[in-house]
């Protein structure tokens, strides 16, 4: 069985020179971020200040949560390769987290709100950047940047998660915030469903693959190798990664002078930076990796990812060694420089993670093979909620210290990764 072609009128059409259903997956994501963003934004806040949580019970409950929602993809990829079809489980998904965070709503339903919503995610997030690979012919040379498009559809989100629903949230009250995150949740799912005509068709199911066309078994096994790998080191990376949301927002309330003048920053905004510097600075990177494909000097990407992992840890010690010396009233612009460090080393791990697990996906497997790819980011978030239970009883600057010694860590073993992941991808451009 040959790979799976797309459909002519994807094949024909063109979206900035990319196919239109990249613009369906884009804009359906782009909702979808902007309703987890915008009441992740909130959460630890409304935790705090509206329930009255401690720190630590808080940050527990945040950390749980993110995890939760990265651990429930892998059941659902699996649902989705083997029955549903990511189609279905894309429109099913959608519907259950829309009404999960309605019913943030109602501070009795705080933790059944956050359970429907996780359970929803799991059906949606593997089934629907599975697609991107289906748009494009092997030989396609768009297929490359594609993810690169992706990832900023998912940080436009972002960017307005904070400035709509943080603004709602910490000026009118946390449920109209919550309530617009809802509402963006329906608003990709009505973009999926209207848009379905220029999506790729469903792959075959595994069991429905001639033997002719599955996959030699000692490819399969390097193939196995290189992505756990990769996983395990994106797994630690993502406990320092993960404080973004956590203890970086904690730090923006209590250890930042957040004057401008006579206005004062809202703490929510700066959650803002870290998605808006995604969409300057990826076209950037683009054009540069671009050129250096076309001299022969592209790092491979388990190179870029390490330097991105090294990058974040550079971030971390910058902000270790102001609030040492601010003694805990830091200008706000040392935050946005954290942010656009952060953002750069961002750039270089994830979204190429998460391309390089779309193209070594076996046949049959590509909902599945994604969830393992958000697996790692489950156990990262577990990582990320017990590191920063130490928020409370470390110094400020010794737990940013640490968070630049976790993200050093992960760059030094993706380093290491290089070789089995050449091999990999090797073997992954031999047709079958």
């Amino acid at each position: 069985m040959s790979v799976l072609a797309p459909p002519r009128a994807i094949a024909r059409s063109h979206w900035f020179n990319q196919p239109p259903g990249l613009a369906v997956l884009f804009l359906t994501q782009m909702w979808e971020i902007f309703s987890y963003y915008g009441m992740r934004t909130l959460l630890v806040y409304y935790m705090t200040k509206q329930l009255l949580f401690g720190q630590q019970h808080a940050s527990l409950v945040y950390g749980v949560y993110v995890a939760t929602f990265y651990f429930t993809p892998i059941v659902g990829g699996v649902i989705s390769d083997r029955w549903l079809g990511r189609k279905r489980a894309v429109i099913i998904g959608a519907a259950i987290m829309s009404v999960g965070h309605f019913l943030m709503a109602s501070e009795s339903l705080l933790y059944f709100a956050l359970a429907a919503i996780a359970l929803g995610n799991g059906l949606f997030l593997p089934s629907l950047p599975s697609q991107i690979d289906d748009l494009y012919a092997k030989d396609d040379p768009r297929r490359g940047s594609a993810y690169n498009f992706y990832y900023v559809g998912i940080n436009v989100g972002g960017l307005l998660a904070p400035l709509v629903c943080g603004t709602l949230g910490e000026l009118y009250g946390w449920h109209w915030g919550f309530g617009a995150a809802g509402i963006g949740m329906l608003l990709g799912l009505v973009i999926y469903v209207l848009g379905a005509r220029w999506l790729p068709p469903e792959r075959p199911r595994a069991r429905e693959l001639a033997p002719a066309t599955r996959m030699p078994r000692d490819a399969m096994r390097k193939r196995i190798l290189a992505l756990l790998g990769i996983g395990l080191c994106v797994m630690v990376f993502r406990g320092a990664y993960e404080q973004s949301g956590n203890t970086i927002a904690l730090w923006a309330d209590v250890g930042l002078d957040r004057a401008a003048g006579a206005f004062t920053i809202p703490m929510t905004w700066f959650q803002a930076l870290n998605p808006l510097l995604v969409i300057f600075l990826t076209p950037l990177l683009v054009m540069r990796w671009t050129r250096q494909a076309g001299r022969g000097q592209e790092p491979s990407p388990a190179k870029k990812m390490a330097t991105g992992a090294f990058v974040v840890a550079c971030a971390f010690a910058m902000l270790a060694c102001v609030d040492a010396g601010a003694g805990g009233h830091a200008h706000w612009s040392w935050l946005a420089g954290f942010f656009l460090l952060f953002t750069i080393g961002e750039l270089f791990i994830l979204p190429i993670g998460l391309g390089l697990f779309a193209r070594l996906a076996p046949a049959g497997y590509a909902a599945t093979t994604m969830a393992a790819w958000y697996f790692a980011s489950f156990g990262g978030n577990l990582l990320a909620g017990a590191l920063g239970t130490l928020w409370s009883v470390m110094g400020h600057a010794a737990f940013f210290g640490a968070m630049a010694a976790v993200a050093a860590l992960a760059g030094a073993l993706l380093g290491l990764l290089d070789a089995p992941v050449l091999r990999a991808e090797a073997d992954n451009r031999v047709p079958a």
